[in-house]
C-alpha cells in the first residue's frame, strides 16, 4: 500500500497547486511548460536538420519570385490568386474586393507567409507529431492576429465602408465596443447574444417534468399525433452546453420534428453546477444522469424497450452506459444513436492538441482551486479553435465595420455556456481523452470493465464532414468496436451546424451506408468512396430508422410524473436550463 503524503507534501502541493491555478488565470488556462516543451522540440530538431533549412531558404526565395511576378502581370492583366488561393475553409479574403490587385497581394502574401511557417513544422526527422502540431497550431494563432483582415487600412470591407458612412462605422463600431465591455465587466452575456431566449424564442416545445433528481430534471414532451410508437427515445444532450441545441425555434428543433414523427420524446436537461458540485465524477453523471433517466423512463413505460440518442460527450456517456447494460439488461434498449459522439480519442481533433500530461494537470490546479471549469474557460478554448469564424471576424464586423451580425439562435445557444465540475471533467479528461480507457477496454463501472464490443444493439451513428470537435473519422472508429449493425451517415456542416439540420431548410446533404455485424469492416476512406449521397436531412434517415425498429403506433398519451405516475414537476423546459 503506498505511503500517505504528509502533512509537509500536502502543504508542499496546495502552495504549488494554488500557484498553477494563478497561473492559469493569466494563461487562459494553457501549459506554459506544454508549450514550452514543444517549442523546444521543434527548434532542436529544426536547428539539427541542414537539409530542412536549406529546403526552407529555399521556399521563401521561390514564394518571394512568385510574389513579385504576380506584381507585374504578364500583357499587363492582373490574374489573381495566381500564387496561392485561400483554403476552402477560409472564408476571411471571400468578396470580388480581395481581387483587386492591391488587396489580392496582400492576402497572397499572408497565406504565402502562413503556408511557409507552416511546412517549417513538418517533415522534421525525430520531431514528435503532438508537438509539431502543437508548434504550427500556436504559430497559426499568431499570424491569425495579424491577417490584413483585422485592420482598417488593409480590408477593403471596411474601407468601402468608411467612404459609405464618412467614417461613422467607426462610431458604432466604438458603441458596439463600449457595450460589449460593460457586459463583461459585469460578468453577462453580450448584448448580441441575448437574443433568444430559452422558453421564449427557443426551447418552447410543449412537454413536461417528469422527473428530477440533483442533477437533471428529464423531460417529457407531449405528442402531437394520436397514435405514437410503443418505444420511447431517450436524447442525452452534452452536458458542456444547454440541452436546446437540439429544441431551437420550432422550425430548428429536432425534437419537434420527432414528436409530429410519432416518437414519444424523453430529454435530459442537465443541472448547471456550482462550486459545490466539485466531487461529482464521470461515474456520478452515468449514475445520476443516464442511469437515472432510463430507470424513470422504465417506470413509465414498463416493458417497453428505448431509443437511445446522445449527442457530443452525451453520446460518450451513452455508450459507457449501453456496455453496462448490454451486460446486465441486455433488452433494456431496442437502439443506440450517437450523433458526433467520439468513442475511441486517439484522433479527437486539435482538442488533443493540449491533451498531455502537463497539460491536463494544469487544468486540474485549475479547476481544484475554482471547484469547476468556468464558461469563460471553456469557451475561451472553442473560440482558439476557430479564432477566424468566432473571434476575428466578430471583432472586424463589430467593431471596424460597425454592424451587429444578424441574430442567430445557435450563436445565442452557444453562448449559454454551462460549468463543469473538477472531478467530472478531471475523469473525461484523464480516463478518455488522455489514456483512451473505453476503447481499449479498462474504464470501469461499478468495478468491472465495461466494452464496447458488448454492443450488439442497431445503431445509428452520424458524424460530420467539417467537424473540428469530434472528426468524422473518429466517430467513424465505432465501427469495429461494437459488434452491431452500424447504419453510419455523414453529414455536411460542422459540429453544431450539421446537428441542425431541418429538411425545411435547403442546402443539407449526407452520405449513408450500413454494415452487418458479420461484415468485413470498411475503413473510413474506402467507405466515402461507396457510401451513396442523399440531397436533404439526416433527420429523415434517422426517424426511418428509428421506425423500422419500432413495434406497430399505439395510443398517445400525456406525460405523467415517474414517482408512481404523479404529477408532473413543472412544464418544459424546466428550471435547470436557466441557471446561469
Amino acid at each position: 500500500m503506498p505511503a500517505q503524503p504528509s502533512g509537509s507534501d500536502a502543504a508542499v502541493d496546495a502552495i504549488d497547486r494554488s500557484f498553477h491555478a494563478a497561473l492559469a488565470r493569466f494563461t487562459g488556462g494553457i501549459s506554459p511548460a506544454a508549450l514550452a516543451l514543444a517549442f523546444a522540440d521543434w527548434q532542436l530538431h529544426l536547428l539539427a536538420s541542414p537539409g530542412k533549412q536549406a529546403s526552407l531558404a529555399g521556399r521563401a526565395i521561390q514564394n518571394a519570385s512568385d510574389l513579385v511576378d504576380a506584381m507585374v502581370p504578364r500583357h499587363a492583366i492582373f490574374q489573381p490568386w495566381s500564387v496561392i488561393r485561400p483554403p476552402e475553409n477560409d472564408r476571411r479574403f471571400t468578396g470580388s474586393d480581395w481581387e483587386l490587385p492591391s488587396f489580392n497581394l496582400l492576402a497572397q502574401a499572408f497565406l504565402l507567409t502562413q503556408q511557409w511557417w507552416h511546412s517549417t513544422t513538418i517533415g522534421i526527422h525525430g520531431l514528435a507529431h503532438s508537438n509539431a502540431a502543437i508548434a504550427d497550431f500556436a504559430l497559426r494563432q499568431c499570424l491569425d492576429t495579424v491577417a490584413p483582415t483585422n485592420f482598417a487600412i488593409s480590408n477593403p470591407e471596411v474601407l468601402r465602408k468608411i467612404m459609405e458612412t464618412g467614417g461613422g462605422n467607426f462610431v458604432y463600431g466604438l458603441h458596439n465596443f463600449a457595450e460589449d465591455w460593460q457586459a463583461l465587466l459585469a460578468g453577462a452575456r453580450l448584448r448580441s447574444d441575448q437574443t433568444y431566449v430559452a422558453g421564449k424564442d427557443v426551447a418552447i416545445t410543449p412537454g413536461k417534468v417528469v422527473y428530477r433528481n440533483e442533477l437533471i430534471e428529464l423531460i417529457q414532451y407531449s405528442p402531437t399525433t394520436p397514435t405514437v410508437r410503443p418505444e420511447p427515445v431517450l436524447i442525452v444532450p452534452a452536458w458542456i452546453m444547454k440541452y436546446y441545441i437540439l429544441d431551437l425555434s420550432p422550425r430548428n428543433s429536432l425534437v419537434r420534428y420527432l414528436v409530429e414523427s410519432g416518437f414519444t420524446v424523453f430529454m435530459i436537461s442537465w443541472k448547471n453546477p456550482t462550486p459545490e458540485y466539485r466531487n461529482f465524477s464521470l461515474e456520478d453523471y452515468r449514475e445520476f444522469g443516464v442511469d437515472a433517466a432510463i430507470a424513470a423512463i422504465n417506470s413509465l413505460r414498463p416493458g417497453q424497450a428505448i431509443h437511445a440518442a446522445g449527442y457530443c460527450l452525451g453520446g460518450t456517456l451513452l455508450s459507457i452506459a449501453a456496455a453496462r447494460l448490454a451486460r446486465e439488461r441486455p433488452d433494456c434498449l431496442r437502439t443506440a444513436t450517437l450523433l458526433a459522439a467520439q468513442t475511441d480519442f486517439t484522433e479527437a481533433g486539435e482538442l488533443t492538441l493540449f491533451i498531455n500530461e502537463s497539460q491536463v494537470s494544469f487544468l486540474e490546479d485549475m479547476m481544484w482551486r475554482q471547484g469547476l471549469l468556468g464558461t469563460a474557460q471553456m469557451a475561451g478554448a472553442f473560440q482558439m479553435l476557430r479564432t477566424n469564424d468566432l473571434l476575428w471576424s466578430r471583432v472586424v464586423r463589430d467593431y471596424l465595420v460597425g454592424e451587429r451580425a444578424a441574430p442567430s439562435e445557435l450563436m445565442s445557444w452557444n453562448a449559454d455556456a454551462t460549468r463543469m465540475p473538477y472531478q467530472m471533467h478531471s475523469d473525461y479528461l484523464r480516463r478518455l481523452f488522455l489514456n483512451n480507457d473505453l476503447a481499449e477496454g479498462r474504464y470501469q463501472v461499478n468495478g468491472r470493465p465495461v466494452a464496447l464490443s458488448d454492443l450488439h444493439m442497431p445503431m445509428f451513428v452520424v458524424g460530420m464532414l467539417r467537424d473540428h470537435v469530434a472528426p468524422w473519422k473518429s466517430t467513424y472508429k465505432i465501427n469495429f468496436l461494437a459488434d452491431a449493425d452500424i447504419t453510419y451517415v455523414l453529414t455536411s456542416g460542422g459540429h453544431n451546424a450539421g446537428i441542425v439540420a431541418p429538411p425545411s431548410e435547403e442546402g443539407h446533404s449526407y452520405q449513408v451506408l450500413a454494415r452487418k455485424a458479420h461484415d468485413p469492416y470498411l475503413g473510413p476512406d474506402e467507405w466515402i468512396k461507396r457510401a451513396p449521397s442523399h440531397e436533404g436531412s439526416w433527420w429523415t434517415e434517422w426517424t426511418r430508422f428509428l421506425a423500422a425498429h419500432s413495434g406497430q403506433p399505439v395510443p398517445a398519451s400525456l406525460p405523467a410524473g415517474a414517482a408512481e405516475k404523479s404529477a408532473p414537476l413543472d412544464d418544459a423546459p424546466g428550471s435547470y436550463v436557466l441557471e446561469q
